[in-house]
C-alpha cells in the first residue's frame, strides 16, 4: 500500500519526477534500440540499402501492433489508477484481468495478419523484389511472434498504474539489452549462429520483447498486491471493457494514426526511394525525441487519474502545470540533439544515397518537436480527465487532417521539379503549431468542466 500512499500524498512535482524518469528512460531505450536495429542493418555487407528501405516499409505495421497494445494499456492504466484511488480493489482485479483477456484477442489478430496479409501490404509500397522479400520476411516474424510486445505493453501499464514504473523500466532495459546483443550475432552470423540478415534482426527483436514480457509478468504477480490476480478475473466483463476503451480507444486511434501517417508518407515519397528511406530513418530519430514526451505522458496520466479519483483539485492543477513544464524542458533538449548532430546520425545509419535527404529532414522537422511534445502532454492530460474526444481530435489534426494533405500538396511541387524535397518536411512544423493552438483551447475547456464537476 506504500505505492498507493505515494500516489496520494507525495508532492506532485516530486512524484512526477520519481515516476517519470524511469518511464522516460524506458521509452528512450526503446527508441535507441530501434535506432540500433537500423544501424546494424544499414551496415550489412550486402543489400544494406534495400534492407533499410524494407524496414521503413514494415515500420507502420509494427507501430500499429504497438498502438493497439499500448492503447489498451493506457485505458487500463487510467481506469486502474482511478479505481485504486477510489479504494475499489475488487473492480481493480477485474480491470487487470480483462486487459489480459483483450491481449489474447489482439495477439490472435496480429498472428493472422502475419500469415495472410503481410505480402499484400509490402507490395503496395514497392516494386523492388529484393525490398519486397526482405520486408515480408521481417514483418511475418514480428507478427507471428507478437505476443511479447503486446503483453509487455499491458504489464507495463499495470505496473505504472500502481506507481511501480521502475520495474517496467527494468523489464524494458533487459529486453533491449538482449535485443542489442543478439542483433549483430543473428544479422551478421557470429560463432555457430548462421548469418540471417534482416531475418536475424526480426528474431533479435521478438526475442527481446518476449524476455521483457515474461519479466514484467513476474513483477506484476509479485508486486501488484493492491488487488487479486487469477484466471477468474479474465472473465469477459463488457462493462469494464467499455470503460477501458472509453479511455484507451482515443490512444489506440492516436497511435494507429501514426502508422497510417507513415504509410501514406511512404506512398507520397514513392517517387524517390532515397527520400522514402530518409524519412523512415528520420522517423526513428524523431521517435527518440518524442518518446521522451510519451514517457512523461505515461506519468502524467496515472497521477492525474488518481487525483481525479480522489477529487483533489490542487493535485490535478499541479499535475497539469508540472507535466507541461517538464515536457517543454525535454523537447528543448531533443531539438538541440537533432539540430547539432544530423551528420552523426546519417553516418550511424550508413545512409548512403539518402544522406542529403535525411539531414535536410533533421534540420526542418526537428523545429516541430517543441509543439509536438506539448501536444503529447495535452493528450495525457485529456485521457486522465475524461477528455478522450479531445485527445482524438488532436491526433486527427496532427497525423491525418492537416499533415497528409499538406505533404501531398507540397509533393506536387517537388515532383514537378519546382522545388526540393525539403518542402515536404515543412508540413510537420506547420501541422504541430496549428494542433498546439487547438490543444490549448481544449485544455481550457476541460479544466473548466473538471472544476464544475468537483
Amino acid at each position: 500500500m506504500a505505492e498507493s500512499n505515494k500516489m496520494r500524498d507525495m508532492p506532485v512535482n516530486k512524484l512526477m519526477i520519481q515516476m517519470g524518469i524511469p518511464m522516460i528512460l524506458s521509452m528512450a531505450l526503446q527508441a535507441v534500440y530501434n535506432i540500433v536495429d537500423s544501424a546494424f542493418v544499414g551496415n550489412m555487407k550486402v543489400g544494406s540499402e534495400a534492407a533499410l528501405n524494407a524496414l521503413t516499409l514494415v515500420f507502420p505495421v509494427q507501430m500499429l501492433m504497438v498502438a493497439v497494445g499500448i492503447g489498451t494499456g493506457v485505458g487500463t492504466n487510467a481506469l486502474l489508477a482511478r479505481t485504486l484511488g477510489q479504494g475499489n480493489s475488487k473492480k481493480a482485479a477485474k480491470v487487470a484481468g480483462n486487459s489480459l483477456f483483450l491481449g489474447v484477442i489482439i495477439y490472435v489478430a496480429c498472428f493472422l495478419f502475419g500469415i495472410f496479409g503481410v505480402k499484400a501490404y509490402i507490395s503496395s509500397q514497392t516494386v523492388d523484389t529484393e525490398v519486397l522479400e526482405m520486408g515480408v520476411s521481417y514483418l511475418r516474424i514480428c507478427c507471428v511472434i507478437s505476443f511479447g510486445i503486446i503483453f509487455f505493453s499491458l504489464f507495463e501499464k499495470l505496473l505504472q498504474a500502481t506507481g511501480r514504473s521502475l520495474y517496467s523500466t527494468i523489464g524494458q532495459v533487459v529486453g533491449a539489452v538482449v535485443n542489442i546483443i543478439l542483433d549483430p550475432i543473428m544479422i551478421y552470423g557470429i560463432g555457430s549462429v548462421p548469418e540471417m540478415g534482416v531475418k536475424g534482426a526480426a528474431y533479435a527483436t521478438v526475442i527481446g520483447q518476449v524476455v521483457s514480457a515474461v519479466l514484467l509478468f513476474i513483477f506484476h504477480m509479485k508486486l501488484n498486491k493492491e488487488f487479486e490476480h487469477g484466471v477468474k478475473f479474465m472473465k469477459l466483463d463488457t462493462g469494464i471493457i467499455k470503460e477501458i476503451y472509453a479511455i484507451g480507444l482515443p490512444a489506440i486511434i492516436a497511435q494507429a494514426l501514426m502508422s497510417i501517417m507513415v504509410y501514406v508518407m511512404n506512398l507520397i515519397l514513392k517517387f524517390d526511394p532515397s527520400a522514402q528511406t530518409a524519412y523512415g530513418l528520420f522517423y526513428k530519430v524523431q521517435q527518440f525525441v518524442l518518446f521522451l514526451a510519451f514517457g512523461l505522458r505515461d506519468a502524467i496520466t496515472p497521477i492525474l487519474a488518481f487525483a481525479y479519483g480522489m477529487r483533489s483539485r490542487k493535485r490535478i492543477q499541479d499535475g497539469i502545470r508540472y507535466g507541461l513544464i517538464y515536457t517543454i524542458v525535454l523537447m528543448i533538449f531533443g531539438i538541440a540533439i537533432t539540430e547539432i548532430f544530423p551528420g552523426a546520425f546519417a553516418t550511424l545509419f550508413n545512409a548512403g544515397e539518402s544522406r542529403v535527404y535525411f539531414i535536410s529532414a533533421m534540420r526542418v522537422i526537428s523545429v516541430s518537436f517543441l509543439f509536438a511534445g506539448i501536444n503529447v502532454a495535452y493528450q495525457g492530460i485529456y485521457q486522465a480527465l475524461d477528455g478522450g474526444v479531445e485527445s482524438l481530435i488532436i491526433s486527427l489534426l496532427r497525423q491525418l487532417v492537416i499533415i497528409l494533405p499538406l505533404a501531398g500538396i507540397f509533393s506536387w511541387f517537388v515532383r514537378n521539379g519546382q522545388i526540393g524535397v525539403s518542402l515536404i518536411w515543412w508540413a510537420f512544423p506547420i501541422t504541430e503549431v496549428i494542433a498546439c493552438l487547438v490543444g490549448y483551447l481544449f485544455l481550457k475547456r476541460i479544466r473548466k468542466n473538471e472544476s464544475n464537476k468537483m
